[in-house]
């Protein structure tokens, strides 16, 4: 008996350590333009797909994502629901900032999305960028011991320097206004941004960019943008993963899988396992 209740212990313990972690992805999956052939979408779509179903994350934040993309992810899923809505006009149109949860860990508390732009809450271009830009929102709930926690996920402008570094502020803004209960906070994305620049430092005053503080568990090449360009070095770092203060970075990666050499995105993928 005493056996027994020593066994189960073990495992509620180890039920427990597993609830108060979530992984979390970041990935620039590259919109399907034709012009990328042999890397066109349809030819990398399988691969990128398994890739995700391999590292099978709490929550996963895409950019760059049309909506049929966005949807072809979610049929290769399993347990997999996602959530959010094209930049061009709110609907189906434009590029979409989504954010995907396993249904079976998670549960979906609230969700929207915002214009990086003096008009947030409308399609709208901000300062000097080049394009309309969405960051899209959800509070979520962990099905393992309740715990909730915020994910916002984005993708700057790729030409407006000042449209980058307001986006920085205004984001930082929207936690403050939206994150009434204090909950923990994840930012996802690409940032078109290298770390050293004024619109990643003005994030890192509030929030800690995970494969820094994973230390000696950080893991993978330098940068996050290859240019689907195989045999070259992987150097420029423009994809992150920031967390508040009441995670713990357990690990970080940038990860480089490849298939019969070719990367599944113009991007690799960001992941971070974070506890609370």
């Amino acid at each position: 008996m005493q056996k027994l209740v020593l066994f189960l212990v073990a495992i509620l313990s180890i039920s427990i350590a597993k609830s108060q972690t979530i992984d979390i992805i970041s990935y620039n999956i590259r919109y399907d333009n034709p012009d990328d052939a042999p890397n066109n979408w349809d030819n990398r779509k399988d691969f990128l797909i398994s890739q995700l179903n391999f590292y099978n994350p709490d929550v996963f934040g895409i950019q760059e994502g049309l909506i049929h993309q966005v949807k072809e992810i979610d049929q290769g899923l399993k347990h997999y629901a996602y959530f959010g809505v094209g930049r061009d006009h709110g609907d189906e149109r434009g590029e979409h900032t989504a954010i995907f949860y396993n249904i079976e860990r998670v549960k979906l508390l609230e969700e929207s999305t915002f214009w990086l732009s003096l008009t947030p809450e409308e399609p709208s271009k901000g300062w000097d960028a080049a394009l309309p830009r969405t960051c899209t929102y959800g509070i979520f709930q962990n099905k393992g011991d309740g715990t909730k926690f915020m994910v916002f996920n984005t993708h700057f402008d790729h030409v407006g320097v000042k449209a980058r570094e307001e986006s920085s502020k205004l984001i930082l803004a929207k936690i403050k206004e939206l994150n009434t209960e204090h909950y923990p906070v994840v930012v996802t994305g690409d940032f078109n941004l290298e770390s050293d620049s004024p619109g990643v430092q003005v994030i890192l005053t509030e929030m800690k960019d995970t494969h820094l503080a994973a230390g000696e568990n950080a893991f993978g090449p330098d940068g996050t943008f290859n240019g689907f360009e195989f045999n070259k070095p992987v150097k420029n770092r423009i994809d992150y993963i920031f967390v508040s203060d009441e995670f713990e970075v357990l690990k970080s990666a940038i990860l480089s899988d490849s298939k019969d050499t070719r990367y599944p995105s113009d991007h690799l993928p960001v992941f971070a396992r974070l506890k609370y």
